[in-house]
């Protein structure tokens, strides 16, 4: 048995023993997007919940083109609140509304509505669930803790030391709206508040039992839009079109600015940070401890599981042979910088005839390293396992061995071993954001629509006024 089947068969024996929730954005806080729950052969649509308005995003989209650098069809890089994206856990169903400033919380099973909470501000982030609370962030400048159970606040803290309201997407909001993601981590909370660097940024991290201070930084370089990432030792804050940075989550103290193409999207993997979709559909990979990129992937997301790396365009979606890849791309960076500074020494020598023997040397290196270089980029090309067409574009799953990609008006199943389509379901919208958890699937989409597909149930629908709420050979 191969080792990627192997690992699925272990993934969905231990998703057999216990289902697993989703309990913030795409699952965890690298992003993965990753669920060891396998899904049934074949879905139905359990319930669906309708809000009376649609998401109303902070931003409408990217400028046609960039005359100055000669760029056209530019992607949109801040896309991180065109649905209302879910948490799920203990069997419950939670997102927030950019539409009318509430959190509301939903049952898995059957999408009836069990409470809400309102805000002073449009809440645009999937909450975070833990230890029985939800934690979120709103427009209104403050980040809230309720009882996941009742929706009764727990705690409410002002991000920033002073209340100053502006005009915002024709609200009034603060002057620093919380527009990252929440994180729960060893007792702590970590957030931002601020997009406007001249007014200051803040990062913050507050005690999560009570939301008492325990450290805050303050950047006037950046913005912090969109969701936060963290390992053990770092946080990634998202910089709306500028590149994230990388700070030290003991201090909130910065460590650097990661070089790329900016974009909210970004994912984290073995401490190597992914992170786009840039002007043009493009996503950067940055190893921990650099600022600069050991590669660079044509895209929109990327699903990464310790054998394989699943990437995926607007056209298709391609499973690559990670541990290969990576082992190729830094031969190549590698061999770049021997060229590089080879290349250096040889402009240095100039036309003198003293170096003629020198030079000679100096390009018959060139000449190897360039072989070794075509060699490493080939290589790099024969990573491809397999190549599906696909036109569900905007969002990128894996539950269990099975990809799960949302498009226009509907979302699609693929088998990760091969590619195959394995179906295909109707939704009511763009569907950008994908959740799963216990078997289930629940797609959020720009018409404010939330779908739950599941097996065994009868098909519902719900909305805010009801209270009952192509394989490549080796």
């Amino acid at each position: 048995m191969k080792p990627f089947s192997s690992l699925l068969c272990l993934l969905g024996t231990l998703a057999s023993i216990q289902a697993t929730d989703w309990p913030t954005y795409r699952g965890d806080y690298s992003r993965s997007g990753v669920s060891t729950d396998p899904l049934p052969p074949r879905l139905a649509e359990a319930w669906s919940w309708q809000s009376i308005h649609p998401p109303q995003p902070a931003w409408q989209g990217e400028a046609k083109w960039d005359g100055w650098n000669k760029v056209f069809n530019m992607k949109p890089r801040q896309t991180f609140d065109r649905a209302f994206h879910v948490a799920v856990a203990g069997g419950k169903v939670f997102f927030g509304s950019s539409a009318d400033d509430q959190v509301r919380c939903l049952d898995a099973r059957s999408g009836k509505l069990l409470w809400t909470f309102h805000t002073e501000g449009p809440v645009r982030l999937a909450p975070t669930v833990q230890n029985g609370r939800a934690y979120f962030g709103s427009d209104d400048g403050c980040v809230y803790c309720v009882e996941a159970d009742s929706g009764k606040l727990a705690w409410k803290v002002r991000a920033t030391p002073r209340d100053r309201r502006i005009p915002g997407n024709g609200r009034m909001i603060s002057a620093w709206p919380v527009r990252t993601s929440i994180v729960v981590q060893d007792g702590l909370l970590y957030t931002t508040a601020g997009m406007f660097p001249v007014e200051g940024v803040h990062l913050v991290a507050l005690d999560a039992r009570d939301g008492s201070e325990k450290w805050r930084q303050i950047q006037n370089d950046l913005p912090a839009q969109g969701y936060l990432l963290a390992s053990r030792s770092r946080l990634y804050i998202p910089a709306g079109r500028d590149n994230p940075a990388v700070c030290d989550i003991e201090s909130g103290k910065r460590i650097r600015v990661v070089e790329g193409a900016g974009g909210t999207y970004a994912l984290l993997t073995d401490d190597m940070l992914v992170f786009g979709p840039g002007k043009t559909g493009q996503l950067g990979a940055v190893e921990e401890g650099r600022s600069d990129q050991l590669a660079s992937f044509q895209g929109n997301h990327m699903i990464v599981t310790p054998e394989r790396s699943f990437l995926h365009s607007d056209t298709e979606l391609t499973a690559l042979d990670r541990a290969r890849y990576l082992a190729l791309a830094r031969e190549r960076k590698q061999l770049g910088t021997e060229q590089a500074a080879l290349n250096k020494k040889l402009k240095a020598l100039g036309n003198k005839a003293a170096t003629e023997s020198e030079r000679d040397s100096l390009k018959s290196q060139l000449a190897d390293l360039g072989k070794r270089l075509d060699a490493a980029t080939q290589g790099m090309d024969q990573c491809q396992l397999w190549r599906s067409p696909s036109s569900w574009q905007h969002c990128l799953v894996l539950a269990g061995t099975t990809l799960v990609a949302g498009g226009t008006d509907e979302v699609a199943a693929l088998n990760a071993t091969d590619g195959s389509l394995a179906w295909r379901h109707p939704v009511r919208g763009r569907a950008y954001g994908i959740a799963a958890s216990d078997g289930a699937l629940f797609i959020s989409t720009d018409q404010g629509t939330i779908h739950c597909l599941r097996t065994g149930t009868t098909q519902a629908s719900l909305s805010t006024p009801t209270t009952a709420s192509t394989e490549i050979s080796r």
